[in-house]
């Protein structure tokens, strides 16, 4: 707890206190699956169980507010802000980017700030910021695109189970 000019102020604890980064086991495992048959419908839904239950990382990036112009004409930034990342697809659809791990983010852009948070609530945020899809590690080392009813299913909470055969969003009860 930190006190601030006589007044106690509580900081929230962080969300995964001992994550190092890596990407976790299970998650691993469901890539690597994929990667060897990604056109196998069970792989990809090896991938949406596992990422169900885990934590992705969401990069934020600087984004230039106001810039100022000194008396020599020099510009300078005045202010900047802290934004997620949505990538624009060349048919005009927008994506939230995700990554499974620190080596992933790093390899798209080394400055950027990652933010653990469970894949539900980057759903979430792909959802209301209008994306159609949440890309994961769009830089490799294994792309995965959950769009339509995956991303809304993973933004609801809902369970994947397997339903006659097939993968299938089955929502809980409460």
């Amino acid at each position: 707890m930190e006190q601030v000019d006589g007044a106690r102020r509580e900081l929230a604890s962080p969300a995964y206190p001992d994550d190092t980064g890596a990407v976790p086991g299970d998650l691993a495992a469901a890539l690597a699956s994929y990667d060897e048959a990604p056109d196998e419908p069970g792989r990809y839904a090896g991938v949406l169980a596992a990422l169900q239950t885990g934590r992705l990382l969401v990069p934020v990036v600087a984004v230039l507010g106001e810039v100022e112009v000194d008396q020599a004409g020099r510009t300078r930034d005045k202010s900047a802000d802290m934004a997620a990342v949505l990538l624009t697809g060349a048919d005009g659809r927008l994506a939230l980017l995700a990554f499974t791990g620190l080596e992933a983010l790093r390899a798209w852009d080394p400055q950027a700030r990652p933010v653990p948070v469970l894949t539900q609530l980057a759903a979430q945020s792909a959802v209301q910021e209008g994306a159609a899809a949440l890309v994961v590690d769009v830089a490799g080392p294994i792309p995965v695109v959950v769009e339509g009813e995956d991303l809304h299913g993973l933004a609801a909470g809902w369970t994947l189970a397997q339903v006659a055969g097939q993968p299938a969003w089955v929502r809980p009860t409460d």
